[in-house]
């Protein structure tokens, strides 16, 4: 066998560890939440990021809405708190909906790994909470200030000092105050287990650092990708979805056009027999950031 089939073998091999490691932080979510909504229903994710906040692994455990969200909330986190100013044992948290998975319900909660005392790593861990104040789970509230209580990004954890103050915020606004402070404890347990996991993977594959094995991640699923949408026709394609529970019936719909340089326009579209361009507001809403 040659050294590059070698190679290439054991990155694989590190690859399904790496998976492995944040199934085990999301089963970690499943034993150890409050709220039924994450424990039965498993509306929740987990992942792995490089220092960049590039996504290298996912669990499989999980809501595909909460894992393409929170690949791209880690990188708002880098934002505020760059990976200089972290420190061991630091947890960051936030629900804003535009910069985190889409609604005051899901709380996302990111922590950096470390190996031998150097930064490799992120894990970023989210579930929907089953009450964060307001209105509730219904499209009654005319605007984000009447939903619940919204969290910035903010530091959860200074080290092994757990900040208090926004757990204390947190059960004051909900009317599940166990339940809520329960979950989120869970979410920084997870991230704690993952730590553990990634330190014993790293020691038995004699690693110093993720960066070789994160760009051989994202390379093959760039290349994986690519392959794909070159099998798929040119031409547009439309997709709607339909909510009830309204005034009346309410339609959104979609309209991707695929072209030969492999570029995507998504093109959003009233439906002829629907939608009107005079549509009058609706008196109840849900708001829906879009985060692509």
């Amino acid at each position: 066998m040659s050294e590059k089939a070698r190679k290439r073998i054991r990155l694989q091999l590190m690859w399904d560890r790496l998976i492995a490691v944040v199934e085990e932080q999301a089963q970690a979510i499943l034993k150890t939440a409050f709220g039924s909504v994450v424990r039965e229903a498993g509306d929740l994710s987990t992942g792995i990021y490089d220092l960049q906040g590039r996504m290298l692994a996912q669990a499989v455990t999980g809501t595909p809405g909460h894992v393409n969200t929170m690949a791209k909330a880690v990188s708002h986190f880098l934002e505020r708190f760059p990976v200089t100013s972290m420190q061991p044992g630091d947890v960051f948290v936030t629900n804003d909906p535009w910069m985190g998975t889409g609604h005051l319900f899901d709380f996302v909660v990111v922590s950096p790994a470390y190996y031998r005392g150097k930064a490799t790593a992120l894990f970023a861990s989210t579930c929907h909470m089953i009450d964060v104040g307001g209105r509730g789970f219904s499209a009654e509230a005319r605007s984000i200030y009447e939903e619940g209580v919204r969290i910035p990004h903010m530091k959860l954890r200074d080290g092994d000092r757990l900040n208090q103050i926004i757990l204390s915020i947190l059960e004051a606004n909900s009317r599940n105050p166990v339940e809520v402070k329960g979950d989120l404890l869970s979410l920084i347990t997870s991230n704690d287990t993952a730590q553990v996991r990634l330190d014993e993977m790293m020691g038995e594959f004699g690693l110093d650092s993720l960066e070789e094995l994160g760009e051989s991640i994202l390379e093959q699923s760039y290349d994986a990708m690519k392959k794909v949408i070159e099998k798929l026709p040119v031409g547009d394609f439309y997709s709607e979805m339909k909510l009830d529970g309204y005034e009346r019936e309410l339609c959104f719909g979609r309209r991707c056009r695929f072209r030969k340089n492999i570029s995507w326009s998504i093109i959003p579209v009233r439906h002829p027999h629907r939608v009107t361009a005079s549509i009058p507001p609706f008196a109840t809403r849900k708001p829906t950031p879009f985060l692509g």
